[in-house]
């Protein structure tokens, strides 16, 4: 089965993703920095302090859920109840992100963040909700919606 390969794929993608984000935003605190920017009269030091805590809170997230994943992917079990939902909101960032990055960034930016998107649904799809924590994930049967015993 490919859900082993595709969790271990996804898990590292995170990692990188998590250091291009904490070095972009790394960026752009650095240039708020330096250049005193202020927006409707925000402190700059307060914005690139800001900046640089985002960055590294998402980074953090991103590390986390690729941790979910590495675990996912050596012992080939199913997630559990904290695991799942911190995923599923995994793929709804990139699925906005991805959104603001066609207008922001361009289409390549989007297309990167579609393709971590799918690897991470393609992760959840695979481990199914049927199988719990402890126990090993099941496959459904072809037409069925119901995991095999």
């Amino acid at each position: 089965m490919v859900r082993r390969p595709v969790a271990g794929v996804a898990a590292i993608v995170l990692l990188v993703e998590a250091v291009g984000f904490v070095f972009v935003n790394g960026v752009m605190a650095t240039v708020v920095d330096n250049q005193q920017m202020s927006l409707a009269g925000l402190d700059p030091d307060a914005m690139s302090t800001g900046t640089w805590g985002a960055g590294f809170a998402l980074g953090l997230y991103l590390v986390g859920c690729a941790a979910v994943l590495v675990r996912a992917a050596i012992t080939d079990r199913g997630f559990g109840r904290v695991a799942r939902p911190v995923l599923i909101g995994c793929a709804i960032l990139h699925g906005v992100l991805g959104a603001l990055a066609v207008g922001l960034v361009g289409w390549a930016a989007f297309v990167f963040m579609m393709v971590v998107l799918g690897l991470l649904v393609l992760t959840l799809v695979a481990y199914g909700e049927g199988a719990k924590a402890g126990e090993p994930a099941t496959t459904a049967p072809a037409g069925t919606g119901t995991s095999a015993a």
